[in-house]
């Protein structure tokens, strides 16, 4: 046990809660695969859960006041820096148009029923270690890897439809086998999701984008139909043809890239999941029979901005990853980038910059084998040493917009934007040094002097 778990043993010792206690989920579950046990736990409690919360509470166990839920009997505490989620042993019953139950007070047979699988139905008593299996069915579940639901599938998705997304991060996190019928449940079950807020959607989506074989889950999400109910934008993608440097379709190219590249940035994997979406949109034929995609990043971008809003992701997430989406096709011909470019790069992306790397890389590892990769390792060299040079901050006009009004007597307006976009312009080229207030004010005004001015 953890330090969070052993406090809450020693705290609780030759109290009414002692023995009453029984940890629940997947820090059993992946502790019993010889797997990491999570940071945050679940305990269900022989007895009230909002009772326990306040105890923990007034004794300085939680070093938070208890987040509660009274309909459901839950709450949430924080112990040595851990979330415990805390639940009173229960029975649910659901209505057909929500996934929110009624809930009584049970034993821990009942609330075993009530779990999502068979192989997070098993409790570990806190102060005994004692481990119970109430099904008689997870134990062996787990040692066989098998992903069987405690109650007929189709019950249990109807009552939970988010379960159907569990079900699939399951299989692939833990290496399990559905059991019989258990995805023929979730095909019938699919248009369930529909009661399933975008936020817990997007949520089970990170999760299984934060997995190695993130594009597995993705490829089990198509095939089920449930990637088409929340991300129509996406499964268009399956059968859009591409050709030329291309061996697979639009759908397995991005899976094959976002395998590529690996996880552990969520607007990486985003941005990569994204950056051809725009491709069945602007998909042309030309006569000779070549397939182009013109604007595609742009259109991708826009369509990526409008899917992650949807999904309620946070707008700073949902600017970059556009961005990502919108600038990947600018990196995938170094040798044609000359410095200048590279500059606008790094006016452009700034900290994101490695990012947006990182998602041509993946682009790129998913051409036809045999195809050129472009040098992204000396690519980043090359930014490394103008960055060096020329700071990112620095990559701008050398004048104020009042030092350009006090040089020429303008007034405030498009001309004196047009004039620092000239100068800024010839900061990237390499022309004006980016400090240099004097070279800056000769070159406006000889600009002027010849009307090369836009």
């Amino acid at each position: 046990m953890g330090p969070p778990l052993e406090l809450i043993r020693e705290r609780t010792r030759g109290t009414s809660w002692e023995g009453r206690l029984w940890l629940v989920g997947g820090a059993v579950r992946d502790r019993l695969l010889g797997r990491p046990e999570p940071k945050d736990l679940d305990l269900v409690l022989e007895g009230s859960a909002l009772v326990f919360a306040q105890w923990c509470r007034e004794t300085g166990l939680s070093e938070i006041d208890p987040v509660t839920y009274p309909r459901f009997g839950t709450a949430m505490v924080r112990v040595a820096g851990s979330t415990v989620e805390l639940v009173t042993a229960r029975k649910e019953s659901y209505r057909p148009d929500s996934r929110k139950p009624d809930v009584r007070p049970a034993t821990l047979s009942d609330d075993a029923l009530r779990r999502d699988f068979t192989v997070n139905a098993l409790y570990e008593n806190v102060h005994t270690g004692e481990l119970r299996d109430p099904l008689e069915r997870g134990w062996e579940d787990l040692r066989n890897l098998v992903l069987r639901t405690p109650l007929d599938p189709a019950e249990t998705f109807r009552e939970d439809p988010l379960r159907m997304l569990r079900a699939v991060r399951f299989r692939w996190q833990l290496g399990m086998n559905p059991a019989e019928g258990l995805y023929e449940a979730i095909r019938a079950a699919r248009e369930r999701l529909g009661i399933v807020s975008r936020e817990r959607i997007r949520d089970e989506l990170v999760r299984m984008l934060g997995l190695a074989e993130a594009d597995r889950c993705l490829q089990d999400l198509l095939d089920l139909g449930l990637l088409g109910l929340f991300a129509p934008e996406l499964a268009a993608m399956a059968g859009v043809a591409q050709g030329h440097q291309h061996h697979l379709d639009v759908w397995s190219h991005t899976l094959l890239a976002l395998r590529s590249l690996g996880p552990g940035d969520p607007a990486c994997s985003l941005a990569v999941l994204l950056h051809d979406v725009g491709k069945p949109a602007t998909r042309t034929e030309e006569p000779d029979g070549r397939i182009r995609f013109l604007g595609h990043e742009r259109v991708g971008a826009e369509i990526a901005e409008r899917w992650l809003r949807d999904m309620r992701f946070p707008g700073a997430l949902i600017a970059e990853v556009s961005a990502l989406v919108r600038g990947h096709m600018r990196v995938l011909d170094p040798e044609r980038l000359g410095d200048a470019a590279l500059r606008r790069l790094l006016r452009d992306f700034g900290g994101s910059l490695d990012r947006l790397l990182r998602v041509a890389e993946a682009d790129a590892s998913a051409h036809r084998p045999g195809t050129p990769h472009p040098d992204f390792g000396a690519l980043r060299r090359r930014l490394e040493e103008l960055g060096r040079i020329t700071p990112a901050q620095k990559l701008r006009s050398p004048l104020s917009g009042e030092q350009i009004m006090a040089l020429t007597g303008w007034p405030e307006g498009p001309m004196v934007g047009r004039a620092k976009s000239w100068l800024l312009e010839r900061v990237l080229e390499g022309a004006l040094p980016p400090d240099d207030e004097r070279l800056a004010r000769e070159a406006l005004l000889e600009a002027l002097r010849r009307g090369d001015l836009p």
